[in-house]
């Protein structure tokens, strides 16, 4: 399997580039998950021209948003990072990434909740809602990337999901490089039905609409372009095991009328055990993929919910 091209704060691969010369290698990404990961590293504040060691950085308030601010010397960094923030985001953009992985709560890298001190220089109160400068930047510019801090990916609904992003964006871009039709997006439609579903039934719905009105679009690409809004949208909502049991016992009635008995009462029994919180969502998930090669469901072999991202992984063993 190719690797998954995927942009990272440095300091998360184990490089020592943060303000104290230290680093913050992740376990997970560095461990089980590097395997299929070629990491494109970042760090915003050491190519802006910040040296390892320095003074650190953080936000402060200011009339017109946030600044970025070295409290030892207080020089204001928020120019300097806007410019270096675009034109490397630009660079990056050209690279094909599938995603990119941040570093929570840094005044560059952080996605939410960083700190903002208050714009005296104190140390006093402080609003945790902030967004580093970097990250605002790629997030904006990218829109579409699945864009994840590795705080929250100790989360294990949070890691499924971010997992699932990469290899579904991925998909899209090979989608993309293959020619852009009618077709083809119906067909990616098709085979990401169920894992829309856990994500989210009526987003699923909706996506599904703008396919049945391609002569609402001027061209398949302006088509291509609504639905890569409506399928983004989706994949970010985190499935809940009640969306996951729908999506289940919907794939289910393709074969239901095939089980006898004691299977019905078996499936039915892992399904209900799985809602419950007694059993992790592998195990229905393994179940319904022997059905579906013992009755040879054609509709539901392709469907990229069975096989969201390697079973290695052991993503679904946690859910």
């Amino acid at each position: 399997m190719a690797k998954l091209r995927i942009g990272i704060s440095a300091c998360l691969l184990g490089q020592k580039v943060r303000f104290d010369g230290g680093h913050k290698r992740d376990r997970f990404l560095t461990g089980d998950f590097e395997t299929y990961a070629e990491w494109v590293s970042v760090c915003p504040e050491l190519e802006m021209g910040l040296g390892v060691p320095r003074p650190t950085l953080r936000l402060e308030n200011a009339e017109d948003g946030t600044r970025l601010i070295m409290p030892k010397t207080g020089d204001d960094y928020s120019a300097q990072m806007a410019v270096y923030a675009e034109q490397r985001v630009e660079r990056l953009a050209t690279l094909n990434l599938h995603g990119y992985v941040l570093k929570s709560r840094s005044p560059s890298c952080g996605m939410q909740r960083v700190k903002i001190f208050p714009p005296d220089g104190s140390s006093g109160s402080f609003a945790p809602k902030g967004v580093g400068h970097f990250a605002a930047v790629l997030m904006k510019q990218l829109p579409h990337l699945p864009i994840e801090e590795e705080g929250r990916l100790n989360d294990p609904m949070l890691r499924e999901n971010f997992v699932s992003r990469l290899f579904a964006y991925r998909r899209w871009r090979e989608l993309v490089a293959g020619g852009i039709t009618r077709a083809a997006l119906t067909t990616f439609h098709a085979i990401h039905k169920y894992q829309l579903m856990a994500h989210n039934q009526t987003g699923l719905r909706a996506a599904g609409g703008l396919l049945a009105r391609p002569d609402a679009f001027p061209n398949d690409d302006a088509l291509a372009s609504a639905y890569l809004v409506a399928f983004t949208r989706i994949m970010k909502r985190t499935p809940t095991t009640r969306n996951h049991a729908n999506a289940l016992q919907h794939m289910i009635g393709y074969f239901t009328k095939n089980l006898n008995a004691r299977e019905t009462a078996e499936l039915t029994q892992v399904l209900e055990d799985y809602r419950l919180g007694l059993l992790p969502l592998i195990l229905p998930i393994t179940l319904i993929r022997h059905y579906v090669r013992k009755f040879d469901v054609s509709y539901l072999k392709d469907q990229i919910y069975l096989f969201p991202h390697p079973h290695e992984l052991m993503l679904l063993n946690r859910l």
